[in-house]
């Protein structure tokens, strides 16, 4: 169900659109998965991410497991595609957790950024045209300044993979169905 979310070397290498607005980053976590859609098939179902908007795309049979209220739209929603630079975004970490949109670049990257505490924050999301008509879907979070780095690398880090891992098998399952129509 939940397939490889594991960057390439150079994934982890190239700098990413937003890297500089947390710079330097103490803790910088990777992910990246391959979608069989176009970008541009692929863009609306992340610009209408988040808490009271789309939601978080997880496999339908883990959503199965949560209440009909907190599961995410299986279709593209006209109502939040219009995603703009300095939106406010919210957040599942926590009551008043937000996120800014920070950049924009339709198709191919969106960057938030959000202070939790006094920890800074980057968040984003590139798009990469793969032939033939694929998309690798590269994540990258920095977090600034984060004072036990080793914790934050292990416990966040678990948490993170786990969240992508089920937003990408759901993303999945959403562009395969959305093709299918």
């Amino acid at each position: 169900m939940f397939a490889s979310i594991s960057p390439t070397d150079h994934e982890r290498e190239v700098a990413r659109p937003g890297d500089e607005l947390v710079a330097p980053a103490d803790v910088v976590m990777d992910r990246a998965f391959t979608l069989d859609a176009q970008p541009d098939e692929v863009w609306p179902w992340l610009v209408q991410l988040g808490k009271s908007r789309a939601g978080w795309y997880l496999p339908r049979a883990v959503e199965a497991l949560l209440p009909a209220s907190r599961r995410a739209t299986r279709a593209i929603d006209p109502r939040w595609q219009q995603l703009q630079v300095g939106d406010v975004v919210p957040d599942y970490g926590g009551k008043n957790a937000t996120f800014e949109v920070a950049r924009l670049t339709r198709p191919e990257s969106i960057v938030y950024t959000s202070t939790r505490g006094r920890v800074s924050m980057s968040w984003a999301i590139t798009l990469e045209p793969r032939a033939p008509s694929r998309t690798r879907v590269a994540l990258r979070l920095r977090l600034a300044p984060v004072r036990h780095q080793r914790v934050a690398d292990v416990a966040g880090g678990f948490f993170d993979a786990a969240t992508i891992a089920g937003m990408a098998a759901g993303l999945r399952e959403r562009v395969a169905a959305a093709d299918a129509r």
